[in-house]
């Protein structure tokens, strides 16, 4: 078969990343990029030799006169999801979308609704559906190791730095530049639940809120810089000279603040930048801690636990069945029979790349279905993933309004 043609539209970390992917892949062909970032376009330019005219400054140039091209794979940021991904579904292009489809309900019934208006493939980014280890527990469970499933609790630790560098002083902290928690970090985690059950949500209730990351609890002393110099940056958690400035300064996250090159110019990023604040006096209002409550149907219950005060990140997973209780933390599965006490372990298979191997398949079975056609290989469509995105948004909507919310109340 002749590789597909494809462009990337937003070459940030998760856009380059699946550009790296493609490097030398006989299956596909980079042809464009969109980004208005020079940086980052030019690596990617420079990788897939990939000609002047068709580097884009944004989607909506390339949307505007798209060069000839199969497919696009869309990692621009969370709120301009949908205007590229419905464009392109409008002129005939397949699409590999990465998470979260859109930050309204709305915006993703209006990607599902031009993929099947249009009959293209869509694949939705959840890549947990697509990681061996999380797949191996999956099948267990469909093979009845445990019995009839009960309940699930599943469990994000978010782990506080990484919290204080996304979700604080990064991309994600305010709402308003991104969306709410729930959808940009664990739309994930509910997918996967909803993966395991293969069932309907019918009725979902949550509580969250920004207990920690606030104006009121930063200490007396500290000042709204760790360089200002602030006097306890020597020996604070969250120092931003030690997390970006003393660390490896090619590597995450040091490398996201955009001026990595020398410490001169990282220091002055820290200084000017939005990294160098003070974890509480940033502008972010995104919750860290939320859980989520949730009935699906015959009679099966599941909890999701999303925290940033954990020290290592992961996630841990318990199932419990009529028969027995299968637990999982991401290094070794465990399970233990009600009629034999003695635990049975085993060491899933661990794969090398982002999520645990997963982006790598995700990207392999969308290559293939666009070549063969076939949309039963993709396991996150846009069908499949709107299902799951609107339980974040009645998680949302019941952690706002203090009441449970109804999936049915959804669809009115």
């Amino acid at each position: 078969m002749q590789p597909k043609r494809i462009a990337i539209l937003g070459v940030g970390d998760r856009g380059k990343m699946f550009a790296t992917l493609l490097h030398n892949n006989p299956a596909a062909q980079v042809v464009a990029v969109a980004d208005p970032g020079r940086k980052h376009r030019n690596f990617t330019v420079q990788q897939h030799n990939i000609p002047a005219n068709r580097i884009y400054p944004d989607w909506q140039t390339f949307v505007a006169s798209p060069p000839p091209c199969d497919a696009v794979i869309i990692a621009t940021p969370d709120r301009h999801h949908v205007g590229p991904a419905v464009a392109c579904l409008d002129k005939g292009l397949d699409v590999l979308l990465e998470k979260p489809m859109g930050v309204s309900l709305e915006e993703c019934r209006a990607i599902e609704s031009a993929q099947r208006r249009n009959n293209r493939i869509v694949a939705v980014c959840h890549s947990l559906r697509y990681h061996q280890a999380f797949r191996q527990v999956r099948d267990l469970i469909q093979q009845g190791a445990i019995g009839r499933v009960m309940t699930i609790d599943l469990l994000e630790q978010v782990e506080i730095k990484h919290h204080a560098h996304s979700f604080v002083r990064g991309n994600w902290g305010n709402e308003s530049r991104s969306t709410f928690m729930l959808l940009a970090k664990s739309c994930h985690d509910l997918d996967y639940l909803s993966y395991l059950i293969d069932r309907p949500c019918l009725a979902v209730n949550s509580f969250g809120h920004l207990s920690y990351f606030r104006k009121e609890n930063a200490p007396p002393t500290s000042t709204n810089r760790c360089t200002d110099p602030c006097p306890l940056e020597p020996t604070c958690t969250f120092s931003a000279v030690k997390q970006y400035l003393e660390t490896r300064r090619d590597k995450w996250p040091a490398n996201v603040t955009g001026a990595a090159t020398t410490a001169e110019s990282q220091l002055e990023a820290l200084r000017t930048g939005p990294y160098g604040r003070c974890v509480w006096k940033c502008d972010n209002d995104a919750v860290d801690h939320q859980i989520v409550s949730m009935q699906f149907a015959d009679e099966i219950t599941a909890t999701f636990t999303m925290t940033a005060f954990t020290a290592t990140g992961g996630r841990r997973l318990r199932v419990h069945g009529t028969m027995g209780e299968l637990n999982f933390d991401e290094q070794t599965i465990t399970i233990r029979h009600f009629n034999n006490p003695e635990e049975k372990s085993q060491t899933p298979i661990q794969e090398q790349g982002t999520h645990g191997g997963g982006d790598a398949r995700v990207l392999s079975a969308w290559l293939t279905a666009i070549q063969t056609r076939d949309n039963s290989l993709i396991r996150a469509t846009a069908t499949e993933s709107l299902k799951t995105h609107t339980i974040a948004f009645a998680a949302e909507q019941s952690r706002k309004q203090n009441r449970q919310v109804r999936l049915a109340e959804m669809d009115a």
